[in-house]
């Protein structure tokens, strides 16, 4: 990752290779901001900013020379959008594209608003979050930024908020890692591995049942699902429990680590990124274990639902029917509508422990992406989980937006032969989806999280986001885990 400093020199004097600088859009053009403290010579920039095309855009990046006697040789001016439209997540954003834009570079400063720790925070998570380094497997990758100073504020607070963002950032990219990984290389086994290997000095019990103890145990969801592969299904339990817990909060994920769709197999052009479907179970893992870095107040039990859905000669068929862990029996019609059965064994393991409030997150329909698009995610459950969660990603700068569980759909999950069938008709397959979980979870406060979109960007890279796996929803459930904590 790369290495964050603070600084509150000033910004014209730091010796860096690059000095990144912010401009914002108003009606009367763009606005260089900060342009008070970077001395009598940022006249030679202000007022080429038009000239030189700067707009001062979301997500425009501009590289030009810097002005005479300043320490860097070179300026980025990053887009901050339309200045009357301030947020922390614009600023993250902005820090972001610059960040992703500096590949290769060795040192940047990053003379951005940065003088209170909520936007201190903003400026370092975009910061980390941006210099990502995606391509793992490229035989030369690009180097991504090596170190960045941000410029701004002074005092413990400040201190405190950059500290809390790169542990953020770490989890988020972790989680992006994981994400990306080949599917030959990640798949049940080895993510459980990669889990405890994580999990080793930091507080966090890890605890891994292989296919024999699942099938000893009743998980029918976990093995039906995990039937068609030669690599078998796990279910990996994270405890963190700290003392005098304030609360205790279980998390679900979907780790579905390559899906074909089984039987009812896939179109081979929608299973180009079904490596990707274990990205709620990474989501889950890498918020646990950020929890226990920034020593949360809550308990919290994490759950990774792992199996690898395939189509072969032992692979559950349509009208197989499966018995979840809690005596739940299940008709499978779609194999296709895998995540709902191994999310439903985990919810029951969760809900067993009596927490506060369960949330499982799962990229689990492709109609979350037709209802909500590429960036935004759907959450449902029960009315106060669901609303917390929602307001946890709005302060977390995550797209998010409240959905119903209308209970008539429920109807249309009703089988001849079993409790339940694992699928519906197409209409409000999201809604139904989230249906069919509510049946796992009772009494229990409970949010369903829908990312199918936004847990994996196709399309071209913007502020801090790149191309592929997005780590998604770590910092909606973090933000939600503090949030709890201090209620």
């Amino acid at each position: 990752m790369t290495d964050l400093s603070l600084s509150t020199a000033s910004a014209t004097s730091i010796r860096a290779d690059v000095l990144v600088l912010g401009v914002a859009a108003t009606d009367s053009g763009p606005v260089l901001l900060g342009a008070d403290s970077l001395g009598r010579h940022v006249g030679e920039l202000a007022d080429r900013l038009e000239a030189l095309g700067v707009t001062g855009a979301a997500d425009q990046v501009v590289r030009v020379p810097a002005p005479a006697k300043w320490s860097a040789s070179t300026v980025v001016l990053t887009g901050f959008g339309d200045l009357s439209e301030q947020s922390a997540e614009a600023l993250r954003r902005a820090a972001g594209a610059a960040a992703r834009s500096l590949g290769g570079v060795a040192h940047a400063a990053f003379a951005l608003p940065a003088s209170t720790p909520a936007e201190a925070g903003a400026v370092a998570e975009g910061v980390l979050l941006g210099a990502f380094s995606v391509g793992s497997y490229h035989s030369s990758p690009t180097a991504p930024l090596a170190t960045a100073t941000v410029v701004g504020g002074k005092g413990k607070e400040i201190a405190a908020a950059v500290s809390r963002a790169a542990t953020v950032a770490a989890a988020v990219n972790g989680t992006r890692e994981l994400v990306n990984l080949s599917p030959g290389e990640l798949f049940p086994e080895s993510f459980a591995d990669r889990a405890k290997a994580l999990a080793k000095k930091t507080g966090v019990k890890v605890e891994v049942l292989d296919e024999a103890a699942l099938t000893a145990g009743g998980y029918g969801g976990l093995v039906g699902v995990g039937k068609g592969s030669p690599r078998g299904p796990r279910l990996v339990t994270l405890t963190y429990k700290p003392r005098r817990a304030a609360g205790h909060y279980a998390l679900v994920g979907k780790g579905i680590t390559f899906d074909s769709g089984g039987l009812s197999l896939k179109p081979p052009k929608s299973m180009e990124t079904m490596k990707s479907d274990m990205a709620g179970a990474a989501a889950v893992l890498h918020t646990v274990l950020a929890a226990a870095e920034l020593g949360l107040p809550v308990a919290v039990t994490g759950f990774l639902a792992l199996a690898e859905n395939m189509p072969s000669g032992t692979a559950q068929r349509p009208s197989d029917v499966l018995t979840q862990r809690d005596g739940t029996t299940v008709e499978v019609t779609n194999t296709d509508a895998e995540g709902r059965l191994v999310l439903a064994d985990a919810l029951a393991d969760a809900v067993a422990l009596s927490p506060d409030a369960v949330v499982d997150i799962a990229t689990l329909t492709g109609a979350q992406v037709v209802a909500l698009g590429d960036r935004t995610a759907g959450i449902m459950g029960t009315d106060s989980a669901r609303a917390d969660v929602v307001a946890a990603a709005d302060d977390a700068g995550e797209d998010a937006w409240a959905m119903p569980l209308p209970a008539e759909l429920l109807d249309g999950l009703k089988s001849p032969v079993a409790d339940l069938k694992n699928s519906g008709d197409r209409a409000g397959g999201m809604l139904r989806a989230g249906v069919f979980l509510q049946q796992f979870v009772g009494e229990t406060e409970w949010a369903h999280v829908d990312i199918a979109g936004p847990s994996y960007n196709e399309h071209g890279a913007y502020g801090y986001t790149h191309a592929g796996g997005t780590g998604f929803g770590v910092r909606t459930l973090l933000t939600y885990l503090e949030q709890r904590s201090a209620v």
